[in-house]
């Protein structure tokens, strides 16, 4: 197992590496594809979807069922699952998924194919009503499981009954709703940041959580294809990790033009506001939006979650729009710290910026990981233990994303981010000299 500060220090700071070396890959399919939507993503969990070994990241088990219509959400998840924090805002929240194509681009990392991404829409809802939409597919759940040094024989079990805060393909709230795209660190799939883009969500916003093919541990698309990470553990040079950082956010971009262009891709897409539109994501997902605004006018606002500038920041910035720096308050994310990226990110950021660091936090804690670990329990294999507690750390990134954006697309003054808060001791402002 690579330290974690090896790892970064190779451009490759990562959920999957942090957890395992390697990943499998998946033999893909040559059939061709068709961009469609799904209409809840619990249409994911298809019995009937060929079964086969761990080394090919299959699951060989009963499709999830969701609770029965009406039933409360917490006492659908009590019995079994992980309790995911609940969100904080106002409204109820609904869950859609799409499944696109860019058939303009091959993938990256596997030529022959056709880029794909798999997106969940999170939004605001008119009702709580009906079934809560399931954390991550059995098989999904499975292989993030595999991954991880001594895990509990009954984590998958649980894992699989997790049940989220949202309602599958629920009727959204009318009016227009500012966009936020969220993207996972490499290997992370897009689940493991359920617990922002849902309280983003209950704020108002429409949120999009992106799954890029072949770089998570494993992802299921359709037809029962289950993708794993093909890169994952060969791509540690800096050289490796520019292009993906480059790929998402062309992927970005491309899902921009899906959701918001003439024939968007999702039936709800007229309660986005496309005037309105920002990016963030934890590791090579933060990267992924700063390189997405050097590319796309159309994001707004950024936020970058521990990763490295992979794709730097172009030196003359980004045209005056704001970003926000949130990372872990120790030798590597600080000011003149071991990623150098981040001192000249700063330098060349030419609008409204800050610099956060969190004290006790590890890479991870941006992600829902220490959630899932403290309540599978599973050991944190790490140099240094994260000190602050799970709830805690969502509580914080949840607040200051929600800040941050509430700033800068609605216009809504936010003074967390002014100065340090007495309320929120563990949470550092950077101001480096540029």
């Amino acid at each position: 197992m690579k330290s974690p500060r090896t790892l970064r220090t190779a451009a490759a700071a990562a959920l999957v590496i942090a957890l395992t070396a390697a990943a499998p890959a998946v033999a893909q399919s040559p059939a061709p594809l068709q961009e469609r939507p799904t209409a809840r993503a619990a249409a994911l969990h298809d019995a009937s979807a060929p079964s086969g070994s761990a080394s090919h990241g299959a699951f060989a088990g009963p499709a999830l069922q969701g609770a029965p219509a009406g039933a409360a959400p917490q006492d659908a998840r009590a019995s079994a699952g992980v309790a995911l924090p609940r969100p904080t805002g106002a409204h109820p929240v609904g869950r859609d998924t799409l499944h696109l194509v860019d058939r303009s681009r091959a993938d990256l990392w596997v030529p022959e194919r056709r880029r794909e991404l798999m997106v969940d829409l999170y939004y605001p809802a008119r009702s709580a009503a009906g079934s809560p939409a399931p954390y991550a597919d059995p098989r999904e759940a499975r292989l993030l499981l595999e991954a991880v040094p001594d895990s509990d024989p009954g984590a998958l079990a649980k894992l699989t009954a997790t049940r989220t805060h949202s309602v599958a393909g629920a009727r959204p709230q009318r009016g227009k709703h500012p966009l936020v795209v969220l993207s996972p660190g490499f290997g992370g799939p897009r689940y493991t940041l359920t617990t922002v883009a849902e309280d983003l969500a209950s704020r108002g916003y429409v949120v999009a959580v992106v799954d890029h093919a072949h770089e998570s541990l494993g992802t299921v698309f359709p037809g029962g294809r289950v993708l794993t990470c093909v890169p994952c553990g060969t791509a540690e040079t800096p050289e490796d990790m520019r292009k993906g950082t480059v790929q998402r956010g062309q992927d970005i971009a491309f899902l921009l033009d899906r959701l918001t262009g003439p024939r968007p891709a999702w039936r709800h897409a007229a309660v986005i506001d496309r005037k309105r539109i920002g990016a963030s994501g934890h590791s090579l997902g933060g990267a992924a939006a700063a390189s997405a605004m050097a590319l796309d006018p159309r994001v707004r606002a950024g936020i970058n979650m521990d990763g490295s500038f992979n794709d730097p920041v172009p030196a003359d910035g980004l045209d005056g729009r704001p970003f926000l720096m949130l990372g872990t308050h120790t030798d590597m994310h600080l000011p003149g710290g071991l990623d150098h990226t981040w001192d000249t990110a700063w330098r060349n950021l030419d609008g409204w910026k800050r610099w956060l660091t969190v004290e006790g936090t590890d890479h991870l804690t941006f992600s829902d990981v220490p959630v899932l670990f403290d309540q599978l329990g599973i050991p944190y294999d790490a140099e240094t233990q994260p000190t602050i507690r799970p709830e805690r750390a969502v509580q914080l990134v949840r607040a200051y994303t929600a800040a941050f954006f509430d700033l800068h697309l609605r216009g809504v003054p936010q003074p967390i981010l002014e100065g340090p808060a007495a309320a929120d001791p563990e949470v550092h402002f950077n101001n480096p000299a540029d």
